[in-house]
């Protein structure tokens, strides 16, 4: 199953999540309703909101609810967008300039606080405490990746444990939350709840993970932001680390000295090293094992379309590729 044929299996309600995102961009403070619309124009897969519409409907759920989670995840994860890249100093996002360079930094860090708070007004219609809670952790905990990555940057003595921990918070988090929040509203019992949370995570790690070995793997077009933003901004990425771990000493200096003064000019070079020590296959095999732990969590996941539509959005991680 491609990932068109995933999307189409919630193309209807895919369609009221983004009119219900449209609806609570709206605000009488013009410079929100610009910054936001403009976010929102900038495209995406919403591989999120499809996660939580996925996982309700794998439980036959007929409510309502779950466009509302879709919803709020996605402004919870856009928030976090228009913070990064005010923080990365990036220039390109979806292949457009990204919001802090077409209305400012103050903009962008304030419009993604509005976000942040419209998310949790909208929790409360949900009148449910479990889905708030899981809300709230997933928010607080994606911070803290935040932070994690902040202090990660200019050091290469971060290992791979340290890294993999920064991005399940960072990046695995919401997809955890997604995933689980669609059996939590469909009245599921402990044990598929946290199964569905557990096969988010591992999913989310492996986007995260193949995203990485993008950065070093492809091109601007393909994966619509700047080739080497990751090493300008000295983030020690797994495959930047397999490199000091594994390459000779010419390319462990180079890339340390990457990694310390922000250096992508010698990007080139760089992607010569992590090509002579496999980083990348490291790393897509890491993704790998990741998408086989997350379908597993699926096993007692009763067979259906949206079934096999998890399974795919998980494969889809590391296909998306090169």
């Amino acid at each position: 199953m491609q990932i068109n044929e995933v999307r189409a299996l919630v193309e209807t309600e895919i369609q009221q999540v983004a009119s219900t995102i449209a609806e609570q961009f709206g605000s009488d403070v013009k410079m929100i309703k610009e910054v936001s619309e403009y976010i929102n124009g900038s495209g995406g897969k919403r591989l999120r909101p499809i996660l939580a519409l996925l996982s309700a409907k794998a439980f036959d759920y007929e409510g309502e609810h779950h466009i509302l989670i879709a919803a709020i995840v996605e402004l919870i994860h856009t928030a976090t967008l228009l913070h990064d890249d005010v923080v990365d100093n990036s220039n390109l996002r979806r292949g457009k300039q990204t919001a802090n360079v077409v209305f400012g930094n103050n903009a962008s860090v304030l419009v993604g606080d509005f976000l942040y708070s419209r998310s949790f007004q909208m929790m409360v219609l949900i009148n449910n405490l479990q889905v708030m809670k899981i809300l709230a952790d997933a928010s607080n905990r994606i911070a803290e990746g935040e932070v994690m990555q902040l202090m990660n940057c200019n050091d290469p003595s971060t290992n791979e444990s340290k890294y993999m921990e920064t991005i399940l918070r960072k990046t695995a988090t919401l997809f955890e939350a997604a995933a689980e929040l669609g059996a939590v509203v469909s009245g599921q019992n402990e044990a598929a709840c946290q199964s569905m949370a557990k096969f988010g995570l591992h999913t989310g790690m492996a986007f995260q993970l193949v995203d990485d070995a993008l950065d070093y793997g492809s091109s601007d077009k393909d994966i619509g932001k700047t080739i080497g933003d990751d090493l300008a901004e000295g983030k020690p990425t797994l495959p930047l680390i397999h490199v000091l771990q594994h390459g000779n000493s010419d390319q462990i200096n180079l890339v340390k000295q990457a990694i310390e003064n922000n250096r992508a000019d010698n990007l080139t070079a760089i992607r010569a090293a992590i090509a002579d020590t496999k980083a990348l296959d490291y790393t897509l095999a890491a993704a790998e094992r990741q998408v086989a732990i997350a379908i597993e969590c699926l096993a007692d996941l009763p067979d259906s379309h949206y079934k096999a539509g998890l399974i795919a959005l998980a494969q889809y991680a590391v296909t998306r590729q090169f």
